[in-house]
């Protein structure tokens, strides 16, 4: 597939809408010198040409009472098999996100969890299906993944941080945010007039539960998703383990991760390893030449490294999973308070009945 070709004004403009997405025409156009329909008009051929998938929103599950944990896989060389197994991730209710890749391993996934035991029981469930495909398994836990803007756009060396996960905090929202949050999690740049009509709600409604929400990091940010192969871009990870880490040299080695104009996360696992490390490069010799790179300036940290290749990802039905299991849960909630309220009503007109 030969990449799209992109001038400087398209990569300003894709490098912008990762940073805010909900950044309006006329504040884009004032920051790529472009008119705004010149911006627009951009726009638009970035999305027909493929190029611009989606403009999506970083929710942070921990922020809304659940836990991720992942599961990398080595698989037989059966091909169906490996087909019907991968079908059966894509509409698996219990997955957040999955990956099928070359390297170390065959299929990465993440499973969204209130708790271990309810973990434990999902993935062994799952993987007693497909024994006589599994060679080797390794299970772990998240502690966090560090997402970074897509530098790659305009090689900058700014990045700009922010971190999913972390500890869970079960922050209490209403069929309103979650109406909301749905909508933003597939359509991050819907106009707030047109947001507000969908979710039956006012604009300064809408814009101060956005608020509310950026402010309990339950929204992250809002950024696109783009086509790495029609940039010509293959999105690679590596697997690092470490000799040792004090606190002073994770901050410079996650503060090179910052810098490093081909870096998109840092994800901190308790796994056989300690971190993973994803990158958006030209060929495996740019990424070699990355990892290289790091392994001179950090000898005394990073002991070994194995790599990974991704063909394929996808966010999955999980993440709407976890949306429609909360407003389950605030209506579930809303009917106890309900009753809860009619209760002494009840009871005075049972006594009032009995009086008469």
């Amino acid at each position: 597939m030969e990449p799209v070709s992109l001038d400087k004004a398209d990569r300003r403009i894709l490098a912008e809408l990762d940073k805010n997405c909900r950044i309006s025409n006329a504040q884009l156009a004032r920051k790529v010198r472009k008119s705004r329909e010149a911006v627009k008009y951009r726009i638009q051929q970035l999305q027909e040409k493929g190029v611009l998938l989606r403009f999506i929103s970083s929710i942070n599950p921990n922020k809304l009472g659940y836990r991720m944990f992942k599961v990398y896989l080595k698989l037989e060389n059966i091909p169906k098999e490996r087909e019907r197994f991968f079908e059966e991730l894509k509409h698996n209710r219990d997955i957040y996100w999955m990956g099928i890749s070359d390297g170390a391993f065959d299929c990465v996934f993440a499973i969204l969890s209130h708790d271990v035991t309810d973990y434990f029981e999902k993935i062994n469930a799952l993987l007693s299906r497909y024994k006589h495909l599994v060679v080797s398994k390794v299970l772990g836990t998240m502690v966090d993944t560090t997402q970074y803007n897509k530098k790659f756009f305009t090689a900058e060396t700014d990045g700009i941080p922010l971190v999913v996960g972390g500890d869970t905090v079960d922050n209490q929202v209403d069929n309103l945010d979650l109406a909301i949050l749905t909508i933003l999690a597939n359509d991050a740049r819907i106009p707030l007039a047109q947001l507000a009509r969908k979710v039956g709600s006012s604009m300064e409604t809408v814009r101060s539960r956005m608020r509310r929400m950026e402010e309990k990091e339950i929204i992250l940010s809002y950024r696109i998703d783009v086509d790495f192969n029609k940039l010509g871009l293959e999105f690679f990870k590596a697997i690092i383990y470490f000799r040792e880490l004090s606190r002073q040299d994770e901050k410079a080695l996650f503060e090179w991760m910052r810098m490093h104009p081909s870096s998109l996360y840092a994800i901190r696992s308790l796994a056989p390893w300690e971190v993973e490390f994803e990158f958006a490069v030209e060929s495996y010799q740019q990424f070699n030449s990355i990892i290289n790179e790091m392994r001179g300036r950090f000898p005394h940290v990073i002991r070994n490294y194995e790599h990974l290749i991704m063909i394929e990802e996808r966010w999955m039905p999980a993440y709407k999973e976890m949306l429609k299991a909360r407003t389950v849960g605030a209506r579930k909630e809303k009917g106890k308070k309900e009753k809860a309220e009619e209760k002494p009503w009840a009871d005075f007109r049972s006594a009032a009945a009995t009086d008469r």
